[in-house]
């Protein structure tokens, strides 16, 4: 879509959710993950796009495909990229680099259940996260992109579900 049709989208959206701010409260489209053996899933999008995750070799994986850590990092940083991108277009900034990358650290002993030497349990997910972001346009002030990412940081879905507390219902059923 071209940078003046996402705009016009935006201002669209916008206006209509000032009117109706009940009309943004939705369900996102569930995500759906099958066991593939070992330690490798699959996952069908509803347009058809399928992701495959796997371990590394050293805790029992094959090492054939990302780990879901990595896609966690990777709708980070390209929810991040999409978000500055819409805002850019409204702004009517033109664009010519935009990337980002997303690093984390995390403690292997929390997936695998190995509690600190007193007991505590130790975390699964990442212990802190970091976003990089490249991001650069012809005649564009360097203050101006940098309040341009700024702003967008709390507009981002995936960057809000990492910084709020959130918490994930459990459902069990048991198959035959």
């Amino acid at each position: 879509m071209a940078e003046a049709q996402v705009a016009a989208s935006m201002a669209r959206v916008v206006s209509a959710l000032r009117r109706k701010p009940q009309a943004g409260l939705h369900d996102d489209t569930p995500a759906t993950v099958r066991w593939a053996g070992g330690l490798r899933t699959v996952a069908h999008s509803p347009t058809g796009a399928e992701v495959t995750t796997d371990m590394p070799t050293a805790i029992g994986g094959d090492d054939t495909a990302a780990t879901p850590g990595w896609l966690l990092r990777t709708a980070l940083a390209s929810c991040a990229v999409t978000r500055i991108a819409m805002e850019a277009q409204v702004r009517g900034i033109v664009l010519h680099t935009l990337q980002a990358h997303a690093t984390s650290r995390s403690d292997l002993r929390g997936l695998v259940g190995v509690a600190e030497a007193d007991g505590r349990p130790v975390p699964a997910g990442p212990l802190e996260m970091d976003l990089h972001v490249r991001i650069g346009a012809p005649g564009v002030d360097a203050k101006r992109l940098c309040a341009l990412v700024e702003a967008t940081s709390g507009c981002s879905p995936v960057t809000c579900a990492l910084e709020q507390p959130l918490a994930v219902g459990l459902h069990i059923e048991v198959a035959d």
